[in-house]
């Protein structure tokens, strides 16, 4: 039997350069979707796969998203004294265990795969799930529970994919499949931004990841690869064959919301299933529909 999944890691260090000058002193990760920051949404997922830790890769200026899982003593009084029972509800039920959040700072900015890296003493010899909160899901059933089931059917690495038009393959990393089994892909080669003329495929990784600890040994030798980064893509790579490597084609939606114009149809999207806000915004959006 593979090894249960309990833990998480979620990249945060980033600049968000692409939404200045809201990010200035703000962490792009703590921008609400909603009412709700992207960081929360994607620990909420976790949760919902099973994750029970999570280490957060950190940089400078970037404590709010530690401090928005903390207990706020003085915030919860007010809101019991003022008779806010069903806001003191919610805020309780987006707490986390004491002891489960871990911080690790990544220092200089040398990629995805070496933030990761930088997480290596939290993830041990334990498998882990990877979330990118810009990558926001709109799914039933959890995104990474949808991996971790699929890490426990296949026992190996297993990331979330997506097609994309073929003259977009140069953004993200590129499958180069194997067997095509529909739900599950096997994977026989990774390839990061790949010119489109020599993509193997127009199947994409987007950011979630159940990966096994080996691909840290991987990562260690800090290669450069594209953009002169360490590139988590390069590392994986290094597993296929030795462990089984799969992608899977997940139900549901996703929004880039290191986009502005998905991060604004991100807004909309979640309102329309909130039953609070749903019939305001339906209402509303005609008015810029000419």
């Amino acid at each position: 039997m593979p090894k249960p999944l309990k833990k998480a890691v979620l990249p945060v260090a980033g600049l968000g350069t692409r939404f200045l000058p809201a990010t200035k002193a703000l962490a792009k990760e703590m921008l609400p979707i909603v009412d709700k920051p992207l960081i929360q949404y994607a620990v909420e997922e976790a949760r919902d796969a099973g994750i029970e830790q999570f280490c957060f890769i950190t940089g400078r200026g970037k404590t709010a998203i530690v401090e928005h899982f903390d207990v706020a003593y003085e915030l919860e009084r007010t809101l019991k004294e003022r008779n806010k029972d069903q806001i003191l509800a919610e805020l309780r039920a987006s707490a986390v265990e004491p002891g489960s959040i871990t911080t690790v700072r990544q220092q200089v900015p040398m990629g995805l795969g070496h933030a990761i890296w930088c997480a290596r003493s939290f993830i041990g010899n334990d498998p882990f799930a990877i979330l990118l909160p810009d990558d926001l899901m709109q799914c039933e059933v959890s995104c990474t529970k949808q991996l971790a089931d699929a890490y426990m059917e296949t026992g190996g690495n297993v990331v979330a994919i997506e097609e994309v038009p073929m003259e977009r393959v140069n953004k993200y990393g590129v499958l180069d499949v194997l067997e095509d089994k529909g739900r599950l892909v096997s994977v026989k080669g990774l390839v990061e931004k790949p010119p489109v003329e020599q993509a193997p495929s127009n199947l994409t990784i987007i950011g979630r990841y159940v990966l096994m600890p080996e691909v840290v040994e991987a990562l260690s030798a800090m290669e450069k690869g594209a953009g002169g980064e360490v590139q988590l893509t390069d590392g994986m790579a290094k597993l296929i064959g030795r462990q089984p490597f799969h992608g899977l084609r997940y139900q549901g939606r996703r929004f880039d919301c290191g986009d502005k114009a998905g991060f604004l149809e991100a807004q909309i999207a979640f309102a329309l299933k909130r039953p609070d806000l749903a019939d305001a915004v339906r209402a509303f959006l005609p008015q810029y529909m000419g």
